[in-house]
């Protein structure tokens, strides 16, 4: 019997004792609890002493923790509608003021998405979309991040990082938007084929006014170098009948005979005293 009362004590020391020991990971910081009441933070790693069945643990993680609450629509200052969705990055720094207000980290998140909602509605309500697109738009959200940080300060919490994930026009915006600018690109592809064809009007009259000057000035050059080239043939005609006059008609007589007598030529009727067969029985007179 004593035995069983000594094996019983023994395993209740070493429960006792089992419950009394907690490690503190390297990155977590713990909050002691006796009877529902903080009683102090351990935020340095090792092994640990707490009042066994006394004393409870609440764990928190000291690292960097994202939050990536729902996308959100947006009225800008102006008034064009975005959907932007933020990532925040948190940590908790003061555990005990983070369990006196909020408790878990459930409730924190959702306290902190409340706080980052509220900032950037009011923050992005005052300024334009040209803001957002421009370099503008890294002031923006470091006065948001700030304005969160000290809001974030009494829940315990350390606000390290607020960004906008992404910001886009609503699906019924982005149509009408794409609507109108295709309409805006058919009209100036109608006014710029418009344009292309009165420039081609133009160019192909100012060719034809070309071609018909060209050819006109080219058929008075024609005509001028044709006469000149008369004129000078009729000289030259004129001058070698004045040296040999008898040679002259001789000559032209055998030009008559080459056209006349030629295979293309039809059948040719003459007398035998014809004046065009003279050379042909006598030749030229002889000087």
């Amino acid at each position: 019997m004593m035995r069983r009362i000594l094996l019983g004590i023994a395993a209740l020391l070493a429960i006792a004792a089992f419950n009394a020991l907690y490690v503190v990971d390297e990155t977590q910081q713990v909050l002691l609890v006796r009877f529902g009441q903080p009683v102090g933070v351990d935020t340095t790693p090792g092994l640990k002493l707490k009042l066994p069945f006394i004393d409870s643990l609440i764990i928190t993680d000291n690292r960097l923790l994202p939050l990536e609450p729902p996308v959100e629509q947006i009225i800008l200052g102006d008034q064009k509608r975005l959907e932007v969705a933020t990532y925040t990055r948190f940590r908790i720094n003061d555990p005990l003021r983070f369990y006196q207000s909020v408790r878990t980290l459930e409730a924190g998140r959702a306290q902190l998405a409340d706080l980052v909602g509220s900032s950037l509605r009011r923050a992005l309500g005052q300024v334009k979309l040209g803001v957002l697109l421009s370099a503008e738009r890294d002031v923006v959200m470091a006065n948001i991040r700030d304005e969160v940080a000290l809001k974030a300060r009494p829940l315990g919490l350390d606000v390290v990082d607020v960004r906008i994930r992404s910001a886009d026009l609503p699906p019924e915006t982005s149509q009408a938007i794409y609507d109108r600018m295709k309409s805006e690109r058919q009209r100036e592809s109608k006014e710029l084929r418009a344009q292309g064809f009165e420039w081609a009007q133009e160019i192909q009259a100012k060719a034809e006014h070309d071609r018909t000057v060209i050819l006109a000035e080219a058929q008075r050059q024609a005509k001028t170098l044709r006469g000149e080239g008369d004129a000078q043939a009729a000289q030259l005609t004129a001058d070698v009948f004045a040296q040999d006059p008898q040679f002259f008609a001789f000559y032209r007589s055998l030009l008559s005979y080459r056209g006349a007598l030629a295979d293309a030529q039809p059948t040719v009727v003459l007398t035998p005293d014809s004046g065009l067969l003279r050379y042909f029985s006598a030749g030229p007179a002889a000087k």
